[in-house]
């Protein structure tokens, strides 16, 4: 017999995500220097190890957050239900312009690492500011992300220009390339507030690098129009014509692309990061995703900020979004479950360019592991599991999170991050904010 560093035994189904949707019954899982060394019925008899015994539970890989603001955990809640400019200029911009900070960011990012460890998320995609703030995080609990300061063409916390945020995102990919947690990107943050030098010097950096090229696009009719008069196209369009679209490219949101555009997604490469409830919440709208799939793009799931959403339950997202398109497009066809919950995973991992490490249980790959407890009411009985975690199931049902082979969340519980720590993190901020 072989000695690994963990043995997941006698898991209920084993749900790859793979090409195949290759599934397993009653197998078990090895693990050896962070990585997947075998998968099977008889993996058990085949090595020793430290083992955790996953009766009764459903194994899948790693959620995939391809889109949010991690630090705005914060603001959770904060002015909801107001028109989207009336949002942003009385209620988030001014609190962000006086307490966005390191310490701010940091702070918000552990309440967010906790809400998304517990709920099965393993990698996100974060924009926003400081993001020396979310790395140091990141890598204190051991947690993947693909981290990008926010560059726009005027003032943010971040830089007082375009190029200022330019340059410290070019020395932030120095710092962290080739880390184990941290995925360095760049982060134009649309194209209404980023003009085309902006646009193609970012894409510049992304390619010196070999980078995701995070942005909004599309997000809402405001952009669209904004978009039209400036520059005399719609949004992807015109960044077709920058010059700045191709296979690096995570577009979030996409909520209101032309037929055409879709086309010139496809063609170009870009992923998109479908960000629902979000899109639901601030009225922006419903993102053509059946379009989009048919046409070949390639979609993950993202929850945005939670000031915006209000949760970082990515299974809660896939729910929705599933439920959603076949509401608005009156086809109970659209998104079935196995396509959502690749959203989630395999395609995913394929918006953020780590296709080969991340997004299936196989083989060779990092050892990015959810386990979800199928022994509740609510999950039986239980026909078929890819249908029960989409319909039935939500973040809170996540009982062990295990990320590069080391277990993160055992039994419901959280084992980097202390519960009470953050709770009292959300309390302060939450007078500083109100007192202000």
């Amino acid at each position: 017999m072989e000695k690994v560093d963990l043995i997941l035994t006698d898991v209920d189904h084993i749900l790859t995500m793979d090409e195949n949707f290759t599934e397993y019954k009653n197998a078990s899982i090895a693990i050896k220097d962070g990585k997947i060394v075998d998968i099977g019925e008889d993996v058990k008899n085949k090595y020793f190890g430290k083992t955790v015994v996953c009766r009764g539970k459903i194994a899948i890989p790693g959620l995939i957050n391809t889109h949010t603001h991690a630090a705005m955990t914060l603001l959770r809640g904060y002015g909801s239900d107001n028109p989207l400019k009336v949002w942003l200029e009385e209620y988030i911009w001014p609190v962000e312009g006086k307490f966005v900070s390191y310490k701010f960011v940091k702070e918000g990012t552990e309440l967010a690492v906790y809400e998304m460890l517990r709920n099965g998320v393993t990698t996100f995609v974060d924009m926003y500011f400081y993001e020396n703030a979310v790395a140091d995080v990141l890598n204190n609990v051991g947690m993947r992300g693909v981290l990008s300061t926010g560059i726009l063409d005027f003032p943010t916390p971040g830089a007082k220009t375009p190029d200022e945020g330019i340059a410290k995102t070019e020395d932030f990919i120095k710092e962290y390339k080739g880390s184990e947690y941290i995925y360095p990107a760049i982060g134009p943050h649309a194209p209404y507030t980023c003009s085309p030098e902006t646009l193609k010097k970012a894409m510049e950096v992304a390619e010196k690098y070999d980078v995701l090229y995070h942005i909004h696009i599309s997000e809402t009719e405001f952009e669209v129009q904004t978009v039209k008069e400036k520059y005399g196209d719609t949004p992807v369009k015109h960044l077709k014509n920058v010059g700045v679209l191709n296979k690096r490219v995570l577009a979030a949101h996409m909520v209101h692309p032309t037929e055409e555009e879709i086309e010139i997604l496809a063609e170009n490469k870009v992923k998109v990061a479908h960000c629902p409830e979000s899109n639901l919440k601030l009225a922006s709208g419903i993102a053509p995703i059946p379009q989009m799939l048919k046409a070949g793009v390639t979609v993950g799931i993202g929850t945005d900020g939670t000031a915006s959403n209000d949760d970082l339950d990515v299974i809660g997202e896939i729910s929705t979004a599933a439920k959603l398109h076949k509401g608005y497009w009156k086809d109970p066809t659209v998104l079935n479950a196995k396509q959502a919950l690749a959203m989630a995973t395999r395609e995913g991992a394929k918006a953020i360019m780590k296709e080969d490490e991340l997004g299936t249980l196989e083989k060779g790959k990092k050892a990015d592991i959810v386990l979800i407890d199928a022994q509740v009411p609510h999950l039986n009985p239980l026909f078929d599991p890819y249908t029960q975690i989409v319909y039935s199931s939500k973040g809170l049902d996540v009982d062990t999170v295990v990320i590069n082979g080391e277990i993160k969340v055992l039994n419901k519980e959280v084992l980097v991050i202390d519960k009470e720590y953050v709770l009292n993190i959300a309390k302060k901020w939450k007078e500083k904010i109100e007192n202000r």
